[in-house]
């Protein structure tokens, strides 16, 4: 099981804001939570396949906006069920550890990972460049 941060409502000095990274993954859990909530996934490559990282699947999160925030964008525990295939941009955590927080962009591209990837292009954008977290 990932361990994730556990957050109090905090300001966002502990991401790195001046750099963006985008992640593929396989979700393994939606957590709606009243400040933020968390996006937990499996990282995996174009096709699908799992990013191993100490013989492991490698495992990652993404922090987000309030669960309120997120429905409004139509990213609920419904629409974000467990094996749906995402595209994430986030800032990654200051300490390099695998956590971020959501930067602008979440598709989501459903049981079946696409060819060529899971892109704004062949998925549904959720999250457009304009959604800020905090």
């Amino acid at each position: 099981m990932l361990a994730v941060p556990a957050f109090a409502h905090h300001s966002f000095a502990m991401y790195d804001q001046t750099v963006t990274k985008t992640l593929s993954g396989k979700l393994t859990r939606f957590v709606p939570g009243a400040n933020h909530a968390q996006i937990l996934f499996v990282v995996v490559d174009a096709e699908g396949n799992p990013v191993m990282k100490d013989g492991k699947p490698k495992q990652f999160g993404v922090e987000t906006g309030s669960a309120i925030a997120m429905a409004r964008n139509n990213v609920t525990v419904k629409t974000m069920a467990e094996g749906t295939y995402i595209a994430v941009r986030y800032y990654p955590l200051r300490d390099g550890r695998d956590f971020g927080a959501l930067a602008g962009m979440l598709v989501t591209c459903g049981k079946t990972m696409p060819k060529g990837g899971c892109t704004p292009e062949t998925g549904e954008r959720l999250i457009g460049d304009t959604f800020n977290a905090q």
